[in-house]
């Protein structure tokens, strides 16, 4: 997947998103082909090969270059600045797919959590909605805990691109914020305790690799306090119990995404209890060949 397209999406002063590929350090504008990201979903149906083919020679014609370390400042509108991956797509969850998740749902539940341990091992999956494009935010801008939780962690996850017809268009990065002591008192809490204000990150952007394969990755976590390290752990993409078709057959039963979707698809490091986010916590999610999501933390 190292050849593939890294697509990402934008914000600049005076003419609002724009899309680029990321090749190295430097940002090739590929907007005059494709001006919006469900553009790039759409022509992708039927025939995604072809769809990745053009982006990248569009990148190879783009006239605007430039370093993408102009991207690397606080989202405002007089500067330019990285933008989630999403314009009119929903963001979708799988929970339970690790292990560990699975006890740790069981740890933070006020009851034991036997719902937790059944759907790990039941035919169906866990899956729910996240946000749509109002809740989620990019790399390097804020993401946010709820103000009236104790317990809030990041989820760190490797995220599923799918276009509308639910074929595979690639990987992304996502952060699943959520309230352990919301969803642990019920599990009907969920909703409250996942979808709110900046509850979701995805980014930097979107590795065009259309495989039905986990790919062989570690992702890592990193939490800093006041520039210390509070929290770090890692998992392997092989921990994941469920596979990408299984999970893309049942996110599309009796549902349909006109834009496309993206499915998180689980969180396998999970800080200790004693553990919550702190406003100003700077949290670090990076998954091999992907490559990075930043995002300081604020209270909502």
């Amino acid at each position: 997947m190292s050849d593939s397209p890294f697509l990402i999406r934008y914000h600049h002063p005076g003419e609002g998103a724009r899309l680029g590929v990321l090749r190295g350090e430097t940002v090739h504008d590929v907007s005059h082909c494709f001006p919006a990201l469900a553009d790039v979903f759409r022509d992708s149906l039927g025939d995604v090969a072809g769809l990745i083919g053009a982006v990248s020679r569009a990148a190879d014609d783009s006239s605007r270059r430039f370093p993408a370390s102009d991207l690397d400042s606080p989202p405002a509108p007089d500067s330019p600045h990285w933008l989630p991956p999403l314009d009119e797509q929903e963001v979708w969850a799988a929970g339970v797919t690790y292990l560990d998740s699975r006890r740790a749902r069981q740890e933070e539940a006020a009851d034991g959590g036997d719902v937790y341990a059944r759907v790990y091992t039941a035919e169906r999956p866990e899956i729910f909605f996240k946000a749509s494009s109002k809740n989620t935010v990019g790399h390097l801008d804020a993401a946010g805990f709820r103000a009236d939780s104790n317990w809030n962690v990041p989820e760190p996850e490797l995220g599923l691109v799918v276009n509308p017809a639910m074929e595979m268009l690639g990987f992304t990065i996502g952060n699943d914020m959520s309230s352990r002591d919301i969803e642990g008192a019920n599990p009907l809490y969920l909703p409250q305790a996942k979808v709110y204000t900046a509850s979701c990150a995805l980014g930097p952007g979107i590795l065009l690799a259309p495989s039905l394969d986990w790919p062989a990755a570690t992702i890592s976590l990193d939490i800093s306090r006041g520039g210390a390290m509070v929290f770090s752990g890692s998992v392997s993409t092989d921990q994941i119990k469920r596979t990408i078709p299984e999970l893309l057959d049942y996110l599309g039963r009796s549902n349909t995404y006109p834009a496309g979707v993206f499915l998180l698809t689980g969180a396998g490091i999970v800080p200790p209890a004693d553990f919550t986010l702190a406003v100003d916590d700077v949290v670090r999610i990076s998954i091999d060949g992907i490559g990075a999501l930043q995002n300081r933390v604020i209270k909502v």
